[in-house]
C-alpha cells in the first residue's frame, strides 16, 4: 500500500492517470486509512475525474475532521458546471478555522464561480481583500493578484488589469502563473513558435477549473496514519467491505480472504480430503481412524498398537471387519 502511495506522489504531476491507478490500488488494500482516501481524491482531481475527487475528499474530511481541501471541492463543482455549489462552499466555510492558503484559494475559486454565473463585477469586488495589496509577498500573493487581474480584464478594465498582471509577475518567483506572458499579450507582443504552449499555460491559470494547487496534508507513504488506524501493524483485509462514503467499493479483497479462510477451515492439511465433516482423520496424523462397529456383546473397541497397522479389534481379540462378515458390520 505504501509503495502505491509513493508512486502516486511521484506521478501525480507528470502522469495523473497512472497516479490515480496507483492510488486506487492502495485504496483496495486499505480503504480505511485517511491518507489513502486523500491521495485518491487529489489524484482524481489532477486527472480530471471531478466526481470521484469530490467523493474521496469529502470522505477524507469526514474521517479526519479537517477542511483542508475545500478549494479543490469548490473547483470540482465549477468543473461539473455547478458554480452555485462552489459559492455555497465558500459561504459555509468557517473562515477563522481555515488555513490562510486554503482561504485564499477558496476565495479565488468562488470569484471564478461568480464569473461563470455572469456576475463579473461581483467577482472583482470579492477579490478586493487586504491580502491583495499586502507589501509582504506570501506564497499565494501571485495567484491572488493574477486572479484579480483576470477579473478586471473580464469587465473591460484593461489598464488596471495590465497593472495587476505586472504586480503578479513581480512576486511570481516560482512561475506558478503565466502573468508575464499575459502582460506581453496585452502589450501586443507575440512570441513565434510558442502559441501552443501559451494556450496551455493560460488554460491553467488560477481562475480556471483544475488549477488549484492541491497538496496533501500527510506524507503519501501514510506511515503515521497506518500505525494510528492499525496499531498492531496488520491491516484487516477481510473487513475491507466497509466503505465510508457508500461508493461502489465492494470489498473484493475481503471476500477473497473470507473464501480462503473457509477453505482452510475445511481442509486443514491441504490435501483436499476430509471436506465433508465426517469422523475420518480426526487426530491429524494423515491416517484414517476406523471406528469400531457395534457388537452384540457390547465389548469395548480397542485399537491395536502401531505394529498391528492400526486395526480395530473387539474385546476377545478377533477382527470384526472381515470380508466374510455381513455387510452391515463392515465400514
Amino acid at each position: 500500500m505504501a509503495r502505491h502511495l509513493v508512486a502516486t506522489g511521484q506521478l501525480i504531476d507528470e502522469d495523473p492517470a497512472e497516479a490515480l491507478a496507483h492510488a486506487l490500488a492502495a485504496r483496495r488494500l486499505a480503504s480505511r486509512i485517511s491518507a489513502v482516501r486523500e491521495a485518491v481524491g487529489l489524484a482524481a482531481y489532477h486527472a480530471g475525474e471531478w466526481q470521484s475527487a469530490i467523493a474521496e475528499l469529502r470522505t477524507y474530511h469526514r474521517m479526519t475532521g479537517l477542511q483542508s481541501h475545500l478549494a479543490v471541492l469548490a473547483d470540482c463543482e465549477r468543473a461539473l458546471g455547478r458554480p452555485e455549489r462552489a459559492i455555497d462552499l465558500y459561504r459555509g466555510a468557517d473562515q477563522e478555522k481555515l488555513d490562510q492558503a486554503v482561504a485564499i484559494e477558496l476565495l479565488i475559486v468562488a470569484a471564478g464561480a461568480r464569473g461563470d454565473l455572469g456576475q463579473k463585477d461581483a467577482a472583482v469586488a470579492m477579490l478586493q481583500v487586504p491580502d491583495l495589496t499586502s507589501e509582504t509577498a506570501a506564497p499565494w500573493t501571485a495567484r491572488l493578484r493574477y486572479a484579480y487581474a483576470d477579473a478586471l480584464l473580464a469587465v473591460g478594465r484593461r489598464e488596471e488589469a495590465r497593472e495587476w498582471f505586472s504586480r503578479a509577475a513581480d512576486v511570481d518567483t516560482e512561475g506558478e502563473t503565466d502573468a508575464a506572458e499575459r502582460l506581453l499579450e496585452l502589450d501586443g507582443v507575440v512570441i513565434e513558435g510558442d502559441e501552443e504552449d501559451e494556450t496551455e499555460e493560460i488554460a491553467a491559470g488560477p481562475g480556471t477549473p483544475g488549477a488549484v494547487p492541491a497538496q496533501p496534508d500527510t506524507d503519501l507513504t501514510a506511515g503515521d496514519d497506518a500505525d494510528e488506524d492499525d496499531p498492531d501493524g496488520d491491516e484487516d483485509f477481510d473487513d475491507e467491505d466497509e466503505d465510508f462514503d457508500d461508493d461502489e467499493e465492494d470489498g473484493v479483497t475481503g471476500r477473497l480472504a473470507q473464501d480462503a479462510d473457509r477453505v482452510d477451515a475445511e481442509d486443514v492439511d491441504g490435501d483436499d480430503e476430509d471436506v465433508d465433516g465426517d469422523d475420518e482423520d480426526v487426530d491429524g496424523d494423515d491416517e484414517d481412524d476406523v471406528l469400531a462397529p457395534e457388537t452384540d456383546d457390547s465389548s469395548p473397541a480397542l485399537t491395536t498398537p502401531a505394529d498391528d497397522g492400526g486395526r480395530v479389534v473387539s474385546g476377545d481379540g478377533t477382527d470384526p471387519v472381515r470380508g466374510d462378515e455381513p455387510e452391515s458390520t463392515q465400514r
